[in-house]
């Protein structure tokens, strides 16, 4: 997580409840604003992914072990 991010969190945890909501609110329509479908990598996960793709690393919980063969 970012610096800015944690940042962010911490100024919420500071507001009222009801405030908190409303940030809550406000945050998650800025971010379906920008990818409604929730595909678009952030500048971090585009390195990671790249990484990834680099190491030739595949998460086992990504590969379906029941069709492996068939």
């Amino acid at each position: 997580m970012s610096g800015i991010t944690m940042e962010a969190a911490r100024l919420m945890d500071a507001l009222p409840e009801a405030d908190k909501k409303f940030a809550y609110e406000f945050i998650k329509k800025l971010v379906l604003a920008w990818d409604p479908d929730f595909t678009k990598a952030t500048s971090e996960e585009e390195i990671r992914i790249k990484e990834a793709e680099k190491s030739g690393f595949i998460d086992d919980g990504e590969i379906d072990w029941d069709s492996i063969g068939t």
